[in-house]
């Protein structure tokens, strides 16, 4: 082997990032993304330290404020970040928090016996990609101030005002910087709603208050929600099956506790009558959406006493046995697990990797889920009898199979005719679009890059999979394309791995109908293909909605929304032709690849987890047959304009 002297590689290539230089360098390794999903990490860190005071005993009331300027503040009445001096680095505590990554006090087990932010970088790494962040504590009757701007860097140090404060506490309003998000900054109310009210219910007694004073006119009054659940996740069980459309089997929420080697259990289950599954676990109260070790173990245990309890009590035949699918369908439960040294994979932390609490959660459950049964036979009885109504319809579709897989067979020949295929073998490649309308998929046909892009044009309603049955579901042509297409399979027998592509998109028009068939195409892959979109696969293609020329289309620039048509008419001049698509059948093969087809130059929105579950929450605020929360909706949402009066 030559080795090349003059290659330029040497100690000059070696670079070290100071302080929290890394962070800003490489954000995603500690946020996950820098999309809105990463955004709203930012304030689920600083949330959680307000949470973890809640936990060990110290706080009572968090209030979480969006302000005009884009900026979000968490405040909490716990005992306020120290502020004396560290004995070793002897800079204030505080400062060492913010600064310093893996920096903190839930290291030790002795501050925070449990806590969600284990890994110790929360506040360093918000720091490090906000435009400014603030520091007020509260402590010994004095008020603290500390100041950063861009990256982190100490703007003024820790300072003691004039004012003075009862009680104790702290408040922290940071300001995402745009060159970090460049996405977007603005923090969805929804999104911090959906959390705050989770950790209402995990936390009994705390009470949290959410305001938003960005306000559209300045008649408008401030929007403020509080949450604060007295039954615990008894209440979240109870309040879960309650926004569904389905009945619950037991009246009586099945409820246990228990504390083993460290490990904290508190769950809540009831069943109802439909075929979804609701489990929300969680860790130190950080939603794990990914499961880990305390799921696994809950259902080895569930399955078990339900099967030992069924077996008992008479209540099976002599071949019945139930296996863990069996259990999912109507269940709706609520787990969640106090870990003192959680190990998560990811510093996004959804999924727990700790090998020892898989059999310390069985070991809880099982002896927690048995005395509840033994006690409450009578929902004992109920339960079972509906678990044991999906393990009978598992035994006749294990009988049907043969005939399901000679449909398929020709359910294959019959889309030939639809689907216009891509050439390329590798499906790591391949993208799938379901384009609304004929026309439309006709263009996106001509235009596409025929190697790896396949366009399934979706000709008739979507059936709206939120109120239907999986009979129904499966009967709907539409549906049965898609499934068809991506080659996995559907529900329960669903395989990622399996799937045709590697991207779905969906491309609709810009409008409300455009949206309608969006939310229907998302509720069904968040019912039926749902680790499609936890892969990262699902993506909405984005239209443009102007086409603006000059010169007789010599310079050419596309709009996808008023603020950009706005900005090209600033370029191009007044007097540029203005093309308003109404749909995507209006534009031409051409204009359809250079605008949303191309990789070069398109624009994907990848679909998260949030998106589609907003997208079922929606559907089933809108389609339900409860009035109240629709029509409160509709008066949220809807702008009436002069033309509507």
């Amino acid at each position: 082997m030559s080795i090349d002297n003059n290659s330029g590689y040497d100690a000059k290539s070696i670079q070290v990032l100071e302080g929290l230089e890394a962070v800003r360098k490489r954000p995603g390794m500690y946020i996950g993304s820098i999309s809105s999903k990463g955004l709203h990490h930012c304030a689920w860190e600083i949330i959680d330290n307000a949470i973890d005071e809640a936990g060990a005993g110290f706080c009572t009331h968090i209030k979480v404020t969006l302000n005009e300027d884009g900026s979000l503040t968490v405040e909490d009445n716990g005992r306020g970040i120290p502020v004396d001096l560290h004995p070793e680095k002897q800079i204030p505590a505080v400062r060492l928090a913010f600064e310093q990554l893996h920096a903190g006090g839930k290291f030790d087990g002795q501050v925070y016996k449990t806590s969600g932010g284990l890994h110790g970088v929360g506040a360093s790494v918000v720091n490090a990609l906000s435009e400014f962040l603030n520091v007020e504590i509260s402590r010994d009757g004095k008020l603290y101030r500390l100041e950063y701007e861009k990256g982190g860097k100490l703007k003024k140090d820790l300072h003691v005002t004039k004012k003075k404060i009862k009680g104790s506490g702290t408040r922290i309003t940071f300001k995402p910087d745009p060159l970090i998000f460049k996405e977007t900054t603005s923090f969805k109310y929804e999104t911090l709603r959906n959390r705050l009210m989770e950790l209402a219910f995990l936390n009994n007694g705390l009470t949290i208050d959410l305001i938003d004073n960005r306000l559209s006119n300045k008649n408008q009054e401030p929007k403020k929600e509080t949450y604060q659940a007295k039954k615990g996740v008894v209440g979240f069980v109870e309040f879960l099956n309650e926004e569904g459309e389905y009945n619950p089997v037991h009246k009586k929420p099945i409820y246990f506790k228990g504390e083993k080697e460290g490990v904290i259990l508190e769950c809540a289950i009831q069943y109802n009558d439909g075929e979804d599954e609701q489990l929300r676990s969680y860790v130190n109260n950080i939603s794990t959406d990914e499961g880990g070790t305390h799921e696994s173990g809950f259902r080895t245990a569930l399955t078990k006493v339900f099967n030992l309890y069924g077996k008992k009590n008479n209540i099976f035949k002599k071949n019945e046995n139930l296996i863990g699918d069996d259990l999912k369908d109507g269940l709706t439960c609520v787990l969640s697990v106090k870990v003192r040294d959680p190990q998560f994979e990811g510093q996004t932390k959804t999924k727990l990797s700790n090998t020892e609490v898989d059999g310390l959660v069985q070991s809880i459950t099982n002896e927690g889920l048995s005395n509840f049964f033994e006690k409450h036979p009578s929902v004992a009885k109920d339960v079972i009898n509906r678990v044991l109504t999906t393990c009978l319809e598992r035994l006749a579709a294990r009988r049907a199979k043969e005939l399901r897989r000679k449909a398929r067979n020709a359910e294959a020949k019959a889309l030939s005719g639809k689907l216009a295929k891509c050439s390329e073998k590798d499906k790591s490649r391949n993208e799938l679009f379901l384009v609304e309308g004929d026309s439309a998929g006709g263009s996106a046909k001509t235009g596409r890059d025929r190697r790896f892009q396949a366009i399934l044009p979706l000709r008739g309603k979507v059936i709206n999979t939120y109120r239907a049955k999986v009979e129904k579901v499966l009967e709907n042509e539409e549906i049965r394309s898609i499934i068809t297409a991506i080659g996995a399979g559907v529900g329960k027998e669903f395989d990622v791995e399996k799937s045709n592509y590697a991207r779905v998109c969906i491309m609709t028009d810009a409008d409300i109908d455009g949206a309608h068939i969006r939310c229907l195409l998302l509720t069904f892959f968040y019912r039926y293909m749902r680790p499609l979109i936890y892969s990262g696969r699902v993506y909405i293609a984005q239209a443009p909605l102007y086409k603006i020329e000059r010169e007789r289309g010599k310079i050419v620039r596309y709009a996808y929304n008023d603020e950009e048509l706005q900005e090209a008419l600033k370029e191009l001049g007044r007097n540029a032709r203005i093309q308003r698509y109404k749909g995507l059948g209006e534009m031409n093969p051409d204009q359809l690849w250079e605008t949303t087809l191309n990789p070069a130059n398109r624009r994907m929105i990848q679909v998260t987890i949030d998106d589609a579950l907003e997208a079922e929450r929606k559907l089933k605020i809108l389609m339900s047959d409860k009035v109240d929360p629709r029509r409160e909706f509709l008066m949220e949402n809807i702008v009436f304009t002069e033309d509507d009066m």
